[in-house]
């Protein structure tokens, strides 16, 4: 969503977001996927370093719907530095703009939709907005707080509540707006039947309204600190593997509570999205536990975890839920099984299927009906910088075979999304960054790293009209 053009730094629930639904229905698509929605904070704003796994991101709250509800004036749009390009600069401007809005409109008080909300959603609400408000004044990081505070003694949060309780109206009608403008454009796209396929993260942030208000959920010391963190072992893009940093489950814990915490945040997610890419789904069965104080993921370990009865919790009480299970990377048949016994699909990578390996799942003659096939992720180069810089003199040779021709730089990334649309996969996602044949200066994220991640948008105007036209066409020709 960020990635969408804006006026005012990051792309947002506006026109913007409404134009580009539009532009999908008319280019015969079915499918939206979009990275996480949660709020962020610090580590580059990344969509999986969430401080809450219920709440939206403020940031994603279109000023210039705001101006058509009624909620401000133009003027305290106008006035915005428009020379903004991302969340680092852009952020502070934009949440100045949204309290000004609480204020003026009295923090939603007089609107009898605002206290519905308030109630549907009072399960997760009031921990978010104590643990945003306390944040705003003590930093994120919780176990620095004074001990009644991080510890939740609930005289010391009772005092808090009272003396923060302007911050805390704030942030509930805040949280109002965003889910507001989200739910209008989700509307939009489904009287469009373009269904919205959201990511279902497996970790939240340490510091986040999760881990603080759950704290028995996770595997933290008497001070709260984590005792392991998640993160996977050395891999296709990281030697040394990935530390995320994230405290691990303690799964005894959540299943002694029969999932009750894992239940109601994937029934939240289902009436925000129409169907969710469980990340790191493999995590499910095993999940990869570091020590805290490691430095690298090479020192940890896999430990159990009961997906099994997870996935039948949610089966039996979510009974709407259409999952994509994310299975890259280390994936052992005890992980087939799990995603067998639930009829899961997973995805494919056609960047990935180039190796040479006769048993490649990944490779063009291998892919099946049952697979939700990528040119690329959002942990990939795009295709184009892939082959430029990436792709070795062999990987290009099997490239040209299966194509029947030789490609170029220019036409690859075409190339690639016309094999997969021609494929058995039943659905298949095309970054749009494949759609307009950019190179590696549109890469996403690159992962084992921090810096430069998260931050690449369109510009006005992209995809453009031959672009909508040409994918309607290939898509029509592939018979989808």
């Amino acid at each position: 969503m960020t990635s969408l053009p804006s006026r005012f730094g990051i792309g947002d629930f506006g026109p913007a977001a409404t134009s580009f639904v539009t532009a999908l229905s008319l280019a015969g698509q079915e499918f939206w996927q979009v990275l996480p929605l949660h709020p962020t904070h610090g580590n580059h704003h990344s969509p999986y370093h969430a401080i809450s796994l219920f709440a939206l991101n403020p940031l994603l709250i279109s000023p210039e719907v705001m101006v058509q509800d009624g909620i401000i004036d133009y003027h305290q749009i106008s006035s915005l530095d428009k020379t903004h390009v991302g969340f680092l600069h852009g952020a502070p401007h934009k949440e100045e703009l949204l309290r000004a809005a609480a204020s003026q409109n009295h923090c939603g008080r007089d609107d009898p939709r605002f206290e519905d909300f308030i109630v549907r959603n009072r399960g997760w609400l009031e921990d978010y907005a104590l643990f945003s408000a306390i944040s705003r004044r003590r930093g994120t990081d919780w176990s620095v707080w004074p001990e009644g505070i991080r510890d939740r003694k609930p005289p010391v949060l009772e005092i808090e509540r009272k003396k923060l309780s302007a911050s805390l109206e704030e942030e509930r009608y805040i949280q109002y707006l965003a889910f507001t403008q989200w739910d209008t454009l989700h509307g939009h796209a489904r009287r469009l039947n373009i269904r919205i396929i959201g990511d279902l993260p497996l970790y939240p942030a340490y510091e986040s309204a999760d881990v603080w208000s759950h704290r028995d959920l996770f595997r933290l010391d008497g001070e709260g600190r984590p005792c392991k963190v998640a993160g996977v072992p050395p891999d296709y893009f990281s030697k040394t593997g990935q530390r995320w940093g994230n405290p691990v489950y303690n799964w005894d814990q959540i299943e002694r509570q029969d999932f009750s915490w894992w239940v109601n945040r994937v029934e939240h997610l289902t009436r925000i999205c129409d169907c969710l890419r469980f990340d790191h789904f493999r995590g499910l069965q095993a999940c990869w536990e570091i020590p805290a104080l490691a430095t690298t993921a090479k020192e940890g370990c896999w430990v159990q975890a009961p997906g099994k009865a997870l996935l039948s919790s949610l089966a039996m009480r979510v009974p709407s839920l259409s999952l994509i299970a994310e299975d890259l990377g280390t994936i052992t048949p005890d992980v087939r099984e799990l995603m067998a016994a639930f009829a899961l699909p997973g995805m494919r990578v056609l960047q990935f299927g180039f190796d040479g390996d006769p048993n490649n799942p990944h490779a063009p003659a291998a892919i099946s009906e049952n697979v939700v096939l990528y040119t690329g992720t959002h942990d990939n180069n795009t295709v184009r910088g892939w082959f430029e810089a990436e792709a070795d003199p062999d990987t290009k040779e099997r490239i040209a075979a299966v194509l029947k021709k030789i490609p170029t730089a220019e036409e690859i990334a075409k190339d690639m999304i016309g094999l997969a649309l021609d494929s058995p996969a039943r659905v298949v996602i095309i970054p749009v960054q494949d759609l307009l044949s950019l190179g590696s200066e549109a890469r996403m994220n690159l992962p084992a790293t921090t810096a430069g991640n998260w931050q690449w948008r369109l510009r006005p105007g992209e995809p453009g009209v031959d672009d909508w036209e040409w994918l309607r066409e290939r898509t029509v020709r592939a018979g989808r």
